[in-house]
């Protein structure tokens, strides 16, 4: 067994940009950080017989990364002709505008104030650009606006920032909501248990080749992470910080104030379930 095979939902080694799937080929974008990992993952989805493609996520306003993002869906013979947004973190929807410009592109997205053109996205919608099947699925918790994107004919599924290549994410209190997160995952695992989706394409990191076991891998994490902050709130850490101090000491500092966040989102729910 490989090390990436022993890690949750077993990531693919290699280059990150590329082929990913047979509909699915990433260019990743040049921001890294610890928010970001190694970049945003912009994805180009199309039908391999299609001239058509739909982009998700056209990731930060860098010039370069957007004009790389309208040649590599060129070189392989396809015009974008839809782009779609995850949710509104600008690590992933700060270049919308610019690469609709550059490319003609609709911007479909489920916040109004996202959108370029009429249509948003909304739970149940199918898009079919170029004879494609995406399905949105509503996956708030992250953020109010979260979606993810299930493509059926490569058993696989974009997640935004709801599931990463690498590490967990966070829920970004007050906009995201701990309990709103939990019953997205349960969402996605019912697409690896119902309809056989096995493949997550994230917005970064690596792609992961088992999806159940990446979505059993978050459920647990949230489950333990809930635990420890309960008992730190019992053991007498009341603030927020005090509570990031205690349970996230093994964490790299630069990381606590997203922490924080996911804590605040935390107690809130351990609030609204009568547990502290």
């Amino acid at each position: 067994m490989t090390e990436a095979a022993a890690l949750p939902g077993q990531p693919r080694g290699g280059v990150l940009s590329g082929p990913a799937t047979d509909r699915a080929v990433n260019v990743l974008a040049p921001n890294p950080s610890a928010m970001t990992l190694d970049g945003t993952n912009t994805w180009i989805v199309a039908e391999p017989d299609s001239d058509l493609a739909v982009v998700i996520d056209p990731g930060p306003l860098h010039e370069a990364h957007l004009a790389e993002v309208v040649a590599t869906a060129e070189r392989a013979g396809k015009r974008v002709a839809l782009t779609l947004l995850t949710h509104g973190h600008s690590d992933h929807s700060e270049g919308a505008a610019r690469f609709a410009e550059l490319t003609g592109s609709r911007v479909r997205a489920l916040d109004p104030a996202l959108r370029l053109g009429d249509e948003g996205l909304a739970a149940g919608d199918v898009i079919t650009t170029g004879g494609l099947e995406l399905r949105v699925v509503p996956t708030p918790g992250h953020t109010a606006d979260s979606l993810c994107f299930h493509l059926p004919a490569d058993r696989a599924v974009l997640t935004g920032d709801t599931i990463l290549g690498r590490g967990t994410t966070m829920v970004a209190h007050p906009d995201g909501r701990l309990g709103d997160y939990l019953d997205s995952l349960r969402r996605l695992r019912s697409l690896t248990v119902d309809d056989g989706v096995h493949t997550v394409l994230p917005g970064h990191g690596p792609v992961l080749e088992d999806a159940q076991g990446a979505v059993e891998f978050y459920l647990a994490h949230r489950a333990h992470r809930l635990a420890q902050v309960e008992t730190a709130v019992e053991n007498g850490h009341a603030t927020a910080s005090d509570v990031v101090a205690h349970v996230y000491a093994d964490v790299d500092r630069s990381l606590w104030p997203a922490a924080e966040l996911s804590v605040r989102a935390q107690l809130e729910y351990l609030k609204e379930h009568g547990l502290i």
